[in-house]
């Protein structure tokens, strides 16, 4: 977690773009994005400095050449205001902009259109030495800061739409445990979490894909994917995985449920995503292919719809939907449900708690985990009653000793395949696929989990009553003696 006093830095770094002059979050978010990005680059220069000092060698692939040194963080940050402003503008950003040399990477197509928007040399400067005093070294602080800045973004009313707690996305990322070789696709990708996640994930878990030059050149090429159209969110997203140490993701800008989104079809084998759900679209626009496997408007069901196209067979997903999706009545809801359940295998249900979402959104929210299979497969489907994330449920989310989410993890992966349901008044439990059809494809958990009442006894009526009586007579005595006082 993001201490205090950093969050405090963070807050004076975008109340100092607020009163400079930019006070569109996605802009802000944007400029601080690409100043961490040059702060960035300037220490994995430090850092191949080091091992070639070590080992007597010269640099491998320098990020700055000869005569470049002022393009450093760690030297404009030492200039005058006018003179850094000057350097950064002129120099630094066009620098940034072409760092690939003209190599068609998603970073260069991404960043061809990008503006330094900073207007004036004393904000640069104080945003430059606010910066300079967060710490980035440790790659955990560096992500929770960059979700904190990101959080920000939700104050944009549309903008909310592009976040997912980190500790949602992380849980997500450990139920499906992905690797080295998969191909992983998030079609609504926003500030890449899920990708970046995915990656640290194969960091921590398999670090011997990096000794091997194939899943090498794998993990820094086509084992990322992510769609957007918003050409901001691109920037910040391929900034975002390289900050994270992966080299060219394949970021695209595609409009995934559009018409003109081109016929991606059997394409990755794990989809991660917590997709928009803006309502209904105009038909027209939606792609046909899309609206043959459900025919509908609304965007959860179009989303799901299209992970299902763009998943290999035996390809997973876990995607989070809003709860309509799971109990909905209409017959397009009850279609795509019957799909997933009779048409592929659809593993689990994790219910979380309204809050998780808060202050942004008190929408309830499921995790619905599945496998493309073409041919059905489901026998069992897992549901787990997730009640508490680590944080209170409130606007205010301060972090809580109570977490479900270990809890979680755990139980999925320890979980009974087939045979023996367990106890439906328990968090989690297996579920039939019959009793699933026979309650007409409903996966909202609260059809299936058993409640626990606890059984209240009472005194019998004639007791009551006795005791009713005594009070009764206890009044009248004491109205009698109120009477003889004043009379």
């Amino acid at each position: 977690m993001l201490t205090g006093e950093n969050k405090s830095k963070i807050d004076k770094i975008w109340d100092a773009f607020w009163s400079g002059g930019i006070s569109d979050p996605l802009r802000v978010i944007e400029q601080i994005s690409f100043l961490l990005f040059i702060k960035r680059l300037d220490d994995l220069q430090t850092g191949k400095e080091n091992q070639a000092n070590r080992l007597g060698k010269p640099i491998k692939e320098p990020i700055f050449a000869a005569g470049q040194d002022h393009l450093r963080w760690s030297r404009f940050r030492e200039f005058e205001a006018e003179e850094m402003f000057r350097v950064v503008s002129q120099e630094v950003f066009p620098f940034i902009k072409n760092l690939h040399g003209g190599l068609d990477t998603a970073y260069a197509r991404h960043m061809k259109d990008a503006i330094f928007m900073i207007p004036t040399p004393s904000l640069l400067e104080r945003v430059v030495e606010q910066i300079s005093q967060v710490p980035m070294e440790d790659r955990d602080t560096k992500g929770d800061l960059y979700e904190y800045m990101l959080s920000k973004l939700t104050t944009a009313g549309r903008n909310g739409q592009f976040r997912t707690p980190r500790h949602i996305i992380k849980m997500m990322v450990e139920l499906m445990q992905p690797r080295p070789d998969d191909i992983i696709c998030d079609p609504a990708c926003g500030t890449a979490g899920f990708l970046v996640a995915a990656g640290e994930y194969l960091r921590e878990n398999h670090a011997d894909l990096f000794h091997n030059e194939a899943l090498k050149r794998h993990f820094n090429g086509k084992l990322f994917n992510g769609f957007d159209f918003d050409s901001t969110m691109l920037r910040i997203a391929s900034m975002n995985m390289m900050l994270h140490g992966v080299e060219n993701p394949a970021i695209e800008a595609r409009d995934a449920l559009s018409n003109s989104a081109g016929d991606i079809t059997d394409a990755f084998t794990l989809i991660l995503a917590n997709p928009p759900f803006k309502g209904s679209l105009d038909e027209e626009t939606v792609a046909k292919d899309l609206l043959r496997t459900v025919k509908t408007k609304k965007t959860e069901l179009l989303f799901i719809a299209l992970m299902l196209r763009l998943l290999k067979p035996g390809g997973r997903c876990a995607v989070i939907v809003p709860d309509g999706v799971l109990f909905g009545s209409s017959k397009a809801h009850l279609d795509l449900r019957k799909i997933l359940v009779d048409g592929h295998k659809l593993e689990a249900m994790i219910s979380m708690p309204s809050g998780v979402f808060r202050p942004y959104a008190g929408v309830s929210t499921g995790i619905l985990i599945f496998t493309k299979t073409n041919s059905g497969g489901t026998d069992y489907v897992w549901f787990y009653d997730m009640q508490t994330d680590g944080f209170s449920l409130d606007d205010k989310r301060n972090p809580v000793e109570q977490n479900d989410i270990p809890d979680v993890v755990e139980s999925w992966h320890s979980r009974a395949l087939s045979g023996v349901e367990g106890d439906r008044t328990a968090r989690s439990f297996l579920v039939p696929v019959q009793e699933i059809r026979n309650n007409k494809y409903d996966l909202s958990i609260n059809r299936y989990k058993k409640m626990e009442h606890e059984e209240l006894a009472f005194e019998s009526p004639q007791v009551i009553i006795a005791r009713l009586e005594v009070l009764e007579r206890e009044i009248a005595g004491e109205l009698a003696e109120l009477k003889g006082l004043v009379g």
